[in-house]
């Protein structure tokens, strides 16, 4: 059965510009040029992916042979304040103290 998918057209300035704009990156002139052709070269790596056949390929979920170790969800003992304690960078019993990460204090 014969590819009836179109070819794509050649990718032009106007269309890096537009999605640089879209993506909020600001791009020189001088710049569009170099980051058309890497782009072009990007949409082209894609294409020959797309003519790979891959209808005996199992899909992954992980590249490595690996499974996830699942444990029983059972109840145990905690730590108790004097352990938290010694364990904490700094602690005002029965307070642990913390770094502040919201406002002026930096972070998240």
């Amino acid at each position: 059965m014969a590819d009836t998918t179109p070819a794509p057209e050649p990718l032009s300035e106007d269309v890096v510009r537009k999605v640089a704009h879209l993506s909020r990156l600001a791009i020189s002139d001088d710049e569009i040029r170099t980051q058309t052709t890497r782009l072009a070269a990007v949409l082209g790596y894609i294409e020959r992916l797309r003519e790979l056949d891959l209808e005996d390929v199992e899909p992954l979920n992980n590249p490595m042979d690996a499974t996830n170790r699942v444990d029983d969800d059972t109840p145990r003992e905690g730590l108790t304040t004097e352990d938290l304690m010694k364990m904490a960078p700094g602690s005002h019993p029965p307070f642990v103290k913390v770094p502040k990460v919201l406002g002026d204090g930096g972070g998240a």
